[in-house]
Protein backbone atom coordinates (compact mmCIF):
# COMPACT_ATOMS: atom_id res chain seq x y z
CA UNK A 1 0.00 0.00 0.00
CA UNK A 2 1.28 3.46 -0.78
CA UNK A 3 0.71 6.66 1.07
CA UNK A 4 -0.52 9.53 -1.10
CA UNK A 5 1.60 12.62 -0.92
CA UNK A 6 2.03 15.82 -2.83
CA UNK A 7 5.25 17.61 -3.60
CA UNK A 8 5.27 21.35 -3.19
CA UNK A 9 6.82 22.90 -6.27
CA UNK A 10 7.37 26.66 -6.32
CA UNK A 11 5.24 28.62 -8.76
CA UNK A 12 6.13 31.83 -10.52
CA UNK A 13 9.76 31.02 -11.31
CA UNK A 14 10.72 33.11 -14.37
CA UNK A 15 11.49 31.31 -17.62
CA UNK A 16 15.13 32.41 -17.67
CA UNK A 17 15.75 31.05 -14.20
CA UNK A 18 14.00 27.77 -15.07
CA UNK A 19 16.21 27.40 -18.14
CA UNK A 20 19.34 28.09 -16.06
CA UNK A 21 18.16 25.53 -13.50
CA UNK A 22 17.75 22.93 -16.26
CA UNK A 23 21.26 23.76 -17.42
CA UNK A 24 22.81 22.95 -14.01
CA UNK A 25 20.53 19.99 -13.26
CA UNK A 26 22.53 17.36 -15.18
CA UNK A 27 25.91 18.44 -13.74
CA UNK A 28 24.35 18.43 -10.25
CA UNK A 29 22.98 14.90 -10.69
CA UNK A 30 26.31 13.68 -12.04
CA UNK A 31 28.21 15.40 -9.24
CA UNK A 32 25.90 13.73 -6.70
CA UNK A 33 27.19 10.33 -7.90
CA UNK A 34 30.75 11.12 -6.79
CA UNK A 35 32.26 10.25 -3.39
CA UNK A 36 32.07 13.05 -0.80
CA UNK A 37 35.77 14.01 -1.01
CA UNK A 38 35.49 14.46 -4.78
CA UNK A 39 32.33 16.55 -4.44
CA UNK A 40 34.16 18.78 -1.96
CA UNK A 41 37.16 19.12 -4.30
CA UNK A 42 34.99 20.08 -7.30
CA UNK A 43 32.96 22.58 -5.28
CA UNK A 44 36.12 24.17 -3.88
CA UNK A 45 37.33 24.76 -7.43
CA UNK A 46 33.99 26.16 -8.59
CA UNK A 47 33.58 28.61 -5.72
CA UNK A 48 36.72 30.58 -6.59
CA UNK A 49 36.06 34.23 -7.37
CA UNK A 50 32.44 34.17 -6.25
CA UNK A 51 30.93 36.57 -3.73
CA UNK A 52 28.97 35.17 -0.78
CA UNK A 53 25.35 34.50 -1.75
CA UNK A 54 22.54 36.27 0.03
CA UNK A 55 19.67 34.28 1.49
CA UNK A 56 17.39 35.61 -1.28
CA UNK A 57 19.79 34.48 -4.03
CA UNK A 58 20.15 31.02 -2.51
CA UNK A 59 16.37 30.71 -2.02
CA UNK A 60 15.69 31.67 -5.65
CA UNK A 61 18.23 29.09 -6.85
CA UNK A 62 16.75 26.36 -4.64
CA UNK A 63 13.21 27.21 -5.73
CA UNK A 64 14.22 27.12 -9.40
CA UNK A 65 15.68 23.62 -9.01
CA UNK A 66 12.52 22.41 -7.28
CA UNK A 67 10.38 23.98 -10.02
CA UNK A 68 12.12 22.10 -12.86
CA UNK A 69 12.83 18.73 -11.24
CA UNK A 70 10.58 16.35 -9.35
CA UNK A 71 13.70 14.59 -8.11
CA UNK A 72 14.97 17.79 -6.52
CA UNK A 73 11.55 18.64 -5.11
CA UNK A 74 11.21 15.22 -3.51
CA UNK A 75 12.25 14.20 -0.02
CA UNK A 76 15.26 12.18 -1.24
CA UNK A 77 16.48 14.85 -3.64
CA UNK A 78 18.45 16.89 -1.14
CA UNK A 79 21.89 16.16 -2.61
CA UNK A 80 21.20 17.10 -6.25
CA UNK A 81 18.98 19.98 -5.04
CA UNK A 82 21.71 21.47 -2.86
CA UNK A 83 24.41 20.93 -5.48
CA UNK A 84 22.21 22.42 -8.19
CA UNK A 85 21.38 25.44 -6.03
CA UNK A 86 25.09 26.05 -5.42
CA UNK A 87 25.86 25.72 -9.14
CA UNK A 88 22.98 28.02 -10.08
CA UNK A 89 24.19 30.63 -7.60
CA UNK A 90 27.65 30.31 -9.12
CA UNK A 91 26.25 31.08 -12.57
CA UNK A 92 25.06 34.35 -11.07
CA UNK A 93 28.46 35.12 -9.54
CA UNK A 94 27.73 34.16 -5.94
CA UNK A 95 28.31 31.12 -3.76
CA UNK A 96 26.26 29.85 -0.78
CA UNK A 97 27.70 27.55 1.84
CA UNK A 98 27.06 24.00 0.69
CA UNK A 99 26.62 21.56 3.58
CA UNK A 100 26.25 17.81 3.98
CA UNK A 101 25.63 16.33 7.38
CA UNK A 102 23.49 14.19 9.63
CA UNK A 103 20.66 14.60 12.07
CA UNK A 104 21.60 15.02 15.73
CA UNK A 105 18.53 13.22 17.05
CA UNK A 106 17.51 9.63 16.32
CA UNK A 107 16.72 8.21 13.86
CA UNK A 108 19.91 8.88 11.93
CA UNK A 109 19.42 10.54 8.58
CA UNK A 110 21.82 12.18 6.17
CA UNK A 111 20.98 15.47 4.50
CA UNK A 112 22.51 18.08 2.20
CA UNK A 113 21.51 21.73 2.11
CA UNK A 114 22.73 25.23 1.35
CA UNK A 115 23.18 28.04 3.83
CA UNK A 116 23.38 31.76 3.29
CA UNK A 117 23.92 34.53 5.81
CA UNK A 118 24.51 31.84 8.44
CA UNK A 119 21.13 30.08 8.11
CA UNK A 120 19.84 27.05 6.18
CA UNK A 121 17.85 28.06 3.11
CA UNK A 122 14.40 26.56 2.55
CA UNK A 123 14.62 23.95 5.29
CA UNK A 124 11.54 23.50 7.46
CA UNK A 125 13.40 21.93 10.36
CA UNK A 126 14.49 23.67 13.54
CA UNK A 127 17.95 25.20 13.68
CA UNK A 128 20.53 22.69 14.85
CA UNK A 129 18.54 19.63 13.73
CA UNK A 130 21.34 18.71 11.33
CA UNK A 131 25.03 19.02 12.07
CA UNK A 132 27.23 19.76 9.05
CA UNK A 133 30.04 17.26 8.44
CA UNK A 134 31.25 18.73 5.14
CA UNK A 135 30.95 22.40 4.21
CA UNK A 136 32.13 24.38 1.22
CA UNK A 137 31.59 28.06 1.82
CA UNK A 138 32.59 31.13 -0.17
CA UNK A 139 36.29 31.95 -0.24
CA UNK A 140 37.02 34.51 2.49
CA UNK A 141 38.34 37.78 1.11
Amino acid sequence: MTTPSALERPAGVPLGRRLAARLVLLPAVLLAQLPPHRIRTVLRLLRRGAAPATAAQARRARDALCAVSLRCAGPKGCLPRSLGAALLCRLGGSWPTWCAGASVVPPFSAHAWVEAEGHPVGEDLPAGYFVPLITVGPVPR
